[in-house]
């Protein structure tokens, strides 16, 4: 057996087992590795310049929309947890405690960040005075901790990587508009940067981030017919203002509260992309995120080895000043065909092949990862075509993404319907609701699937709620989830 067929045996086939081949790519990939400590991971360095290149991404987006980063420290006092009671009630389970320091117990336990609101809250107090000092718009990049029981590495671990933005406003109106904005801020990188199409909606109450008054969120559909929640973004109203005591002086001089927001996404992004995009071959990369976008492959015999490196070398300098991430594997005891299904694994999104023959014909060959498909390509032009290929690769990406979505979405009357529908396929359902939180938890309790979100634009529009048949208050998406 060849070498390339005994390389994509250590990969478990999709069809066969879906959890077990995303923890096989991942490894073979070298994207992670896991820790002494229970539910946490080693991002090695392709699995963090993944994060590297999507913080890239929003940190320009965030600035453009007027926001500022700023640090904020990892431990905070137990009481600020306490002052707001439906937030600490949502994230109690899973937080860590501090409780001795320096050989000493401490005066208060120190909850280990699983957020940020209150630690925030408090010092927003502080410096908010009047209402020239608003809107405030701050992000957070940070590590969190969240005692999770059940892990997955980058989809749900118990320390994670992610951005927090926490803003203040004067008033509802403008802090909504920036719930909205931040979304859409979301939607459009998710599409349009990780060619992950996913549905925008509002999250049901029994869903919505603990202290908030409305949560909003982007849904994604992994390829095993599950969702992911890839972003949210969330209406605080007055709540967290009332408890940490966030007042400005308005313009009629009055002592008036502010409303807040909050908005993150994390390194689960990472899973995401790997489990929308990766195939039985290994990772499937975004050209706007993959760490490295192209990989220039020498071929050849040893007796023409020289002038075919030294244009490959050529090569490789032209498209570094074009602003590409590209290297070289010119190594002389690895065959070629090793070679491809190594970085077909890695997920590049094109191989350059440069071989004596091409040299002769004033060309090279790029191989998309994602078709295959093989394109001669002129020596001098190469610099204009690999941009274009991998613009050409990411639309790519999110068409292939967007019609294995719609293929498994599908609507349903009744909760038999969904049953069985589930006993044949996963995917999101479309479904009235008549918003009985009762209705909703039988729907998980008898399919496993939770409500995704309430979507602005539903593909269907239902009237009446699957489970009591009642008027439909909603359509929802349904789906089993990550």
């Amino acid at each position: 057996m060849s070498k390339e067929k005994q390389f994509v045996t250590e990969i478990t086939p999709q069809s066969e087992d879906f959890s077990r081949w995303y923890l096989d790519v991942i490894r073979k990939a070298e994207l992670m590795d896991y820790a002494p400590v229970r539910g946490c991971i080693v991002f090695r360095p392709d699995g963090y310049e993944l994060w590297e290149n999507i913080q890239r991404e929003l940190d320009r987006r965030f600035k453009e929309t007027g926001h500022r980063n700023a640090y904020f420290p990892l431990f905070i006092p137990e009481h600020f947890l306490l002052k707001e009671k439906e937030h600490v009630e949502g994230f109690n389970p899973e937080v860590p405690w501090v409780t001795e320091a320096g050989g000493e117990k401490l005066e208060e336990r120190l909850a280990i960040r699983p957020t940020s609101e209150t630690m925030i809250g408090h010092m927003y107090a502080r410096w908010i005075k009047s209402y020239r000092d608003l809107p405030l718009l701050i992000n957070q990049w940070c590590n969190v901790v969240r005692w999770e029981k059940r892990t997955l590495p980058f989809l749900r671990t118990s320390e994670f990587l992610w951005q927090e933005g926490h803003t203040a406003h004067e008033d509802e109106e403008d802090a909504r508009r920036e719930t909205m904005r931040m979304l859409e801020v979301y939607r459009d990188f998710a599409e349009n940067v990780l060619m992950m199409p996913v549905i925008a909606g509002q999250k049901t109450p029994s869903e919505k981030f603990a202290g908030a008054v409305d949560t909003y969120s982007i849904e994604a559909m992994m390829k095993d017919g599950r969702a992911v929640q890839a972003g949210t973004s969330h209406y605080l109203g007055t709540n967290f203002a009332v408890a940490f005591d966030i007042k400005y002086l308005n313009r009629e001089n009055v002592m008036t509260y502010c409303h807040t927001t909050s908005w993150g996404v994390s390194t689960r992004l990472i899973g995401a992309v790997i489990m929308v995009h990766g195939d039985d071959r290994g990772l499937v990369l975004p050209p706007k995120i993959a760490p490295t976008q192209v990989m220039i492959i020498p071929i050849g015999p040893p007796k023409a080895r020289e002038p075919v490196l030294a244009k490959a070398n050529e090569l490789l300098d032209e498209l570094r000043r074009a602003g590409v991430r590209v290297r070289m594997d010119d190594r002389d005891d690895v065959s070629p065909g090793w070679k491809f299904n190594e970085y077909e694994m890695r997920g590049i999104p094109i191989r350059l092949e440069i071989g004596p023959r091409d040299l002769e014909n004033g060309q090279c060959v790029l191989v998309s990862r994602v078709t295959g498909e093989k394109t001669p390509v002129p020596l001098d032009r190469v610099a204009e075509e690999v941009p274009a290929m991998l613009e050409r690769v990411g639309r790519e990406m999110f068409e292939k993404a967007k019609r294995f979505m719609d293929e498994h979405t599908f609507d349903v009357d009744t909760l038999d319907e969904l049953k069985a529908k589930y006993e044949e396929t996963r995917g999101f359902a479309y479904a009235g609701w008549c918003g009985s939180e009762a209705c909703e938890s039988r729907v998980k309790e008898e399919t496993g699937a939770t409500s995704r979100n309430i979507p602005f634009e539903p593909a269907v529009t239902k009237s009446r709620c699957l489970v009591c048949g009642e008027a439909a208050r909603h359509t929802v998406v349904y789906a089993r989830a990550y």
